[in-house]
């Protein structure tokens, strides 16, 4: 299966009056566990996936096994799929787009191949294409930095129970996005593991596979909500209220976090039957500066800080540049076209200062990343007509999105220039 996004450019003008029901997207983060989990455990796939590019390539590569495993820019889908194939029987090569190809992995093959499993680079060392020879890995006591990506904590935890002798995985330095290792013990939980930290640093998951017998239902996700919540703060109606059903505060998704930490911002959040409801309250509070737990929400605080006047120092952003793009840099781009000028080193972005804005209509690019469109598209309510290049790629996590901004009266409509 293959994924093309046209070349096109959207103009975004966004309504005076903001009010409406949005149905979000299931959580990505959430039916990517799933979906290998229910495979490992030989479980019926789990309901209400996740429709978007991300879950689609990941859902095929573990329903086809095909020879050539391709999961195009899908980062999760690379690490998770690494891991399955790893553990189950067959050969595979796992590959992606060119942005994939340069993203480094070597961190989760050291790890699987200190288990036992059957790893050769393709290309180049350390970096996908990936030549897997899978077979049952033998387990034991492993050490890893954590400091890189959650993620090869949580594929190398989701195949834990089907090794000889289980795993107890040591993180080493600073932990990174811990609750999306959280969500990861969870659902494997759900699914009959024994899994659960030993101790600050430490993971133990017992030998013994999983449940078939489970039907598990995805939520709605929380990432997609921080769209809607940038939406209202940048609003300049009053009244604002965006109604998001089906999302709770006791979420397992880290990004649920992103509630609290708009009211600092000026959007409070209301959990009622019909879901929850967002509107404008006075800020409260201090702004949380650290993203270490919840990276993704990273680009929509920097644009929202930005387009409000408000200045910032956002701190444990480390895995952003290794994300779709490097999103420090693509930040410090696109927010200079807007008239703000940032400052990012390895580790964190803060604002420096104004620059001169680049024209009426300024053109977005979005460097193959989702999270840069939907981000800079509430900016229109600073610069109406805001153009974003090649918007499209919002099929990654949230293929509505466009429609859905229609619906609550944006005007959202192709134009023919280029960046």
């Amino acid at each position: 299966m293959s994924f093309t996004y046209a070349m096109t450019t959207y103009s975004v003008s966004l309504p005076a009056r903001l009010c409406g029901t949005v149905a979000l997207p299931a959580s990505k983060s959430l039916s990517a566990r799933a979906l290998v989990i229910s495979a490992l455990a030989g479980a019926p796939e789990p309901e209400g996936l996740s429709d978007c590019d991300d879950t689609r390539v990941l859902r095929h590569a573990l329903a086809e096994r095909p020879d050539v495993v391709d999961i195009h820019a899908a980062g999760t889908a690379m690490r998770f799929s690494t891991a399955y194939f790893a553990a189950t029987a067959g050969t595979h090569t796992v590959t992606g787009t060119d942005r994939m190809q340069r993203r480094p992995i070597g961190v989760l093959v050291d790890a699987l191949r200190r288990l036992g499993a059957g790893i050769d680079y393709a290309g180049a060392e350390g970096f996908p294409p990936l030549r897997v020879t899978g077979h049952r890995l033998h387990g034991g006591t492993l050490s890893i930095p954590a400091h890189v990506s959650s993620q090869y904590v949580s594929a190398l935890l989701m195949v834990a129970p089907l090794m000889t002798g289980g795993l107890t995985l040591r993180l080493e330095g600073e932990i990174v996005s811990t609750p999306y290792i959280d969500m990861t013990l969870s659902l494997m939980r759900a699914y009959g593991a024994q899994a659960a930290w030993d101790d600050a640093r430490t993971l133990c998951v017992e030998a013994g596979g999983y449940r078939s017998d489970v039907r598990f239902s995805v939520e709605p996700d929380w990432s997609a909500a921080s769209y809607w919540y940038e939406l209202v703060a940048l609003s300049p109606d009053p009244g604002a209220r965006i109604v998001l059903p089906g999302l709770r505060p006791e979420s397992v998704q880290g990004d649920s976090a992103v509630s609290g930490r708009f009211a600092a911002l000026g959007v409070g959040t209301a959990f009622t039957p019909e879901g929850a409801v967002l509107a404008k309250v006075a800020p409260i509070g201090a702004l949380e500066t650290d993203f270490t737990a919840c990276p993704d929400l990273a680009q929509t605080f920097v644009v929202t800080c930005a387009m409000l006047g408000r200045p910032f120092r956002f701190t444990g952003l480390q895995s952003l540049r290794i994300k779709e793009t490097d999103r420090l840099a693509a930040l410090q781009t696109e927010c200079a076209k807007l008239g703000l000028r940032l400052s990012a080193d390895d580790r964190s972005i803060r604002t420096v200062g104004e620059c001169p804005v680049a024209g009426v209509h300024p053109v977005i690019a979005t460097y193959e990343d989702h999270r840069m469109a939907m981000a800079f598209a509430p900016c229109a309510y600073r610069f109406p007509g805001l153009r974003i290049a090649d918007p499209d790629v919002v099929s990654k996590s949230y293929p509505t999105f466009w429609n859905d901004l229609r619906a609550i009266g944006a005007d959202v409509r192709e134009v023919n220039d280029r960046q």
